[in-house]
């Protein structure tokens, strides 16, 4: 049990890590500068690196942090590659990024580091207070390389949830000292994990060919040039059919980039810098005491603190416990065994802290009296001036919510992990039936796509969200992809960074928000913009 000083010192506060650049850094630096814990969203940090870089880094914030990574040969590698000053033209579509895998990844892996290296070191310029980072277990390929990135830029906490996070805190641990490390990568078709081996110093100081930077290395269909190519058999971008033997890639889809030769990395990580890594403190989500309890029993797989998430936070939820059944609206049906028992988690000795419809005064007051250490709060710091989502959207859930007429809807079907996904119903986002019939299915980003074994014993790669005839290829049950929406480019559109189409169309947006509002009656109630600092200081009465 934490001591009454330990627990004075813990925060009462955690800003939720939401989306894809929701949970920027300066929504994460404003929560931390009032002394509570700032979060950001760790998620697809690889592309909203290289896709700020593209679009000029208006503020020179994404250099000035580059400029500041250990390995400057690296950093500059990456600029060679991604920045273009003023930024894009109009209509011209992103460079994509190379795919995470398990095998072969490193050029994937040496962009995730970096891009959670500048997001957390953003979020931490300039003052003293707490920095989070919120990662999803369910993309297992980018956890080692995006907590490492994190670790060098100096995170105090990171997040854990969509999944079962048991070797967090031995990954966190050993990761501070820059050692290798093993995760355990499923594999639909095996009956054992694969492990999966990331070293943090070799892969910044090993010497890296120009096919080896961060470029292309993934597919359209999920196994061809992930650069506007094709696959064999699929459909092409003006919508025809092609019978070429090989991808290739389409004229026009990518954008022109001046490429130099790629530095020579000076020596990799410097001994000072290993010495100055810090642990941080491993915080698990979870829904049910029970799953804590696992969790907590031994210390190789215990975490620092718990977060209760309830079914009433935005993004993933936990399924209900026992068999899945729906109501009217074709909603996961939650009922009393997936209540948490607070007085069993007070049991444990752990810190916790109350998520899904927290954002109340008298919430936090509650869940202080029940053993918490405080609350996770994310929908009230998703709509306030410092969060990433883009102004439009933002000023649409604000003021349909006001209104009465904003539906958030626990959709079982549209996150291609299964898991059930709060979708926010806006005009124009891929809440609407008709947007997402409109879009032409396409897997250029990955995060979400499962790896599995080929019939030659060979390690492929599907999401339920791709094109049908490709995921039917690659021995995908038809019946997977019934609803599944394009989560990683949805949300990236969410915060202005959707990919640019052929036929000048752009990704639609998608916007995950938890179900409870009323706190806008409290912090915007004409429709008012507020600061993150509005949030803090309304929870916790100062």
């Amino acid at each position: 049990m934490p001591t009454a000083t330990e627990q004075a010192a813990l925060p009462k506060v955690i800003q939720g890590g939401m989306g894809v650049g929701v949970s920027g850094w300066r929504l994460a630096r404003a929560v931390s500068r009032t002394g509570q814990l700032g979060v950001v969203s760790g998620t697809a940090l690889d592309a909203v690196l290289a896709r700020r870089l593209q679009l000029g880094d208006p503020g020179g914030d994404v250099r000035r942090a580059l400029a500041a990574f250990p390995v400057p040969a690296l950093a500059a590698a990456v600029l060679d590659r991604y920045y273009v000053p003023g930024g894009v033209a109009d209509g011209e579509r992103f460079r994509t990024e190379p795919m995470l895998r398990a095998e072969r990844g490193e050029a994937a892996d040496l962009l995730t580091v970096l891009g959670n290296f500048v997001e957390v070191w953003l979020a931490k310029e300039g003052h003293e207070g707490l920095v989070g980072v919120n990662y999803l277990a369910k993309i297992e390929l980018a956890v080692a390389p995006a907590l490492f990135g994190a670790i060098l830029a100096g995170v105090d906490h990171i997040i854990v949830g969509a999944g079962v996070p048991a070797h967090l805190p031995e990954l966190a641990t050993r990761l501070s000292r820059a050692e290798p490390v093993t995760v355990m990568i499923t594999v639909d078709g095996d009956e054992a994990p694969c492990e999966h081996r990331f070293d943090p110093r070799a892969l910044l100081s090993a010497e890296a060919s120009a096919e080896e930077a961060p470029g292309c290395g993934g597919g359209v269909g999920g196994d061809g040039c992930q650069c506007g190519g094709t696959v064999p058999g699929e459909t092409g971008p003006a919508g025809s059919a092609t019978g070429d033997t090989k991808p290739k890639r389409s004229v026009g889809r990518v954008q022109d980039v001046t490429i130099g030769p790629r530095p020579t990395p000076a020596g990799g990580l410097s001994a000072e810098v290993i010495a100055g890594l810090r642990r941080p403190a491993v915080l698990a989500v979870v829904s049910l005491p029970v799953l804590a309890a696992y969790l907590a029993r031994d210390e190789a797989t215990r975490p620092d603190g718990f977060v209760i998430e309830t079914p009433g936070a935005g993004g993933h939820s936990a399924p209900p416990r026992g068999a899945l059944t729906l109501d009217e609206n074709g909603e996961p049906v939650y009922g009393p065994r997936d209540v948490p028992d607070l007085a069993k988690m007070a049991k444990l000795g752990i810190p916790f802290w109350l998520a899904g419809g927290a954002a109340h005064p008298a919430r936090l007051a509650s869940a202080l009296s029940a053993g918490a250490a405080g609350v996770q709060v994310g929908s009230a710091f998703a709509l306030c001036e410092e969060s990433g989502m883009e102004e439009s959207l933002l000023t649409a859930a604000k003021s349909r919510a006001r209104k009465g007429t904003l539906r958030v809807r626990n959709d079982p079907d549209a996150s291609p992990t299964s898991f059930p996904f709060k979708v926010a119903d806006l005009p124009g986002t891929l809440s609407e039936s008709s947007v997402v019939e409109a879009r032409r299915r396409v897997c250029d980003l990955g995060y979400l796509r499962v790896p599995y074994r080929t019939a030659k014993g060979a390690i492929g790669y599907r999401c339920p969200a791709e094109p049908h005839a490709a995921y039917a290829r690659k021995g995908g049950e038809p019946t997977d992809v019934e609803g599944r929406l394009c989560l990683c480019n949805g949300l990236l559109a969410t915060v202005g960074l959707g990919q640019r189409r052929p036929g000048g169309t752009v990704e639609a947006p998608l916007v995950t928000l938890g179900r409870d509002l009323s706190f806008l009656e409290e912090l915007s109630p004409e429709g008012e913009a507020y600061a993150a600092e509005d949030v803090v200081k309304w929870l916790v009465g100062s």
